[in-house]
Formats: C-alpha cells, structure tokens, sequence
C-alpha cells in the first residue's frame, strides 16, 4: 500500500482538503492517505468550515479529519510527503534525519504541469473565493498525484 501525507501549517485549510480531494480520486485498498499540519495550533479541530464547504460542493466530506501534528516518525510511516507551500516544505526538511527522509518530501502544486514551482496560498485569512482556488489548484495537482499512483 502507497502512503502519502497532506502538510500544510495548521491542517484546517489546505491539507485537509488536498487529502479529501486524492481520497476522492484514488481507491482506498491500494492508496492511503492522510493529513498534518507543521505547527500544533489546531491539533484536534476540525477542518475549517470555508474548507468543509467548498469541498461539500464538490461532493468531498472531509468532517471525519481531524488536524495532527507532523512528526518526525511521520517519515516511516509515509512514501510521500506533500508540502503546501515552500515554508512548510523546509520546515519538514529540517526534521528529515537522512537523504532517505528528504526524498520523500515534495511541494504537491510540482506534481502538475501548469503550477511549477508556486505554493498553495494559505485561504485562512481571505475570503470565500480563496478557498475556492486552493480547491481548483489542489484537484489539480491531485489528479496528477492520482494518474501516476
């Protein structure tokens, strides 16, 4: 079984969703995939409510998640580890013990044709229309993630 997490700064935004999206595409025998957030502010929370809704209206539930913490043991437990933007890619490095842990961390928006090398805008302090073009670049990249597993 593949196993791949979602990081973003707080798991309330953006790796909630990133991890409800690939659910969406993938099946769930073959592929397993979950959610951390670099920093503890929200640990136990549920995802943003901005970020519940627009996944709602794409058919996506995403009320079972919960915001974790990334740990370092995240590193045995996880063949692919997708950063949100490039603060929280270096914040995972710095917890990388080895080359092996590094190579298994990634920016996700990488992973699609069209949005090299940019970050995923964190929505938290925008409006509704934010989460919405985080949605539209994380279904994006997913479906790249999705193809290739």
């Amino acid at each position: 079984m593949t196993k791949l997490l979602m990081v973003c700064l707080g798991n309330i935004c953006r790796s909630p969703l990133a991890e409800g999206i690939l659910k969406s595409k993938i099946n769930s025998k073959d592929v397993f995939v979950d959610s951390a957030g670099t920093a503890a502010y929200h640990v136990g929370n549920l995802p943003d409510e901005r970020s519940i809704k627009v996944a709602q209206k794409y058919d996506i539930d995403i009320t079972n998640q919960r915001a974790i913490k990334f740990i370092v043991e995240d590193f045995d437990k996880f063949d692919f580890i997708y950063a949100m933007d490039e603060s929280n890619y270096q914040n995972i490095l710095s917890l990388a013990r080895n080359c092996e842990d590094e190579v298994k961390v990634h920016l996700i928006l990488n992973e699609s044709e069209t949005l090299q090398n940019l970050s995923v805008p964190d929505p938290y302090y925008g409006g509704n229309d934010g989460f919405e073009n985080v949605y539209n670049m994380l279904d994006e990249a997913c479906s790249a993630i999705a193809s290739k597993l």
